[in-house]
């Protein structure tokens, strides 16, 4: 885990991400305690992900409602 800001940039491959199915979780809200809550909140199953779910024949009007900000939180598009 890596914890605060620097102005470098990070370095990491796509490989590392991949294959040790790792995660870059970033927030520039609130302070350290305020994350630690809700990364334990998100690992305990208390957090419910909303979203709008398009069939793949439905890509086009997913792609419209995202571009005109009608989308709500996350539009997933399944096959």
């Amino acid at each position: 885990m890596v914890m605060g800001l620097e102005s470098k940039p990070l370095t990491i491959s796509a490989s590392a991400l991949i294959m040790k199915r790792a995660r870059i979780i970033g927030s520039q809200h609130n302070n350290r305690e305020h994350l630690y809550e809700a990364l334990d909140l998100a690992a305990r199953g208390k957090v419910r992900v909303v979203t709008e779910t398009y069939q793949l024949d439905e890509v086009s009007k997913a792609r419209e409602r995202l571009e005109s900000g009608q989308v709500c939180f996350r539009a997933v598009v399944v096959m």
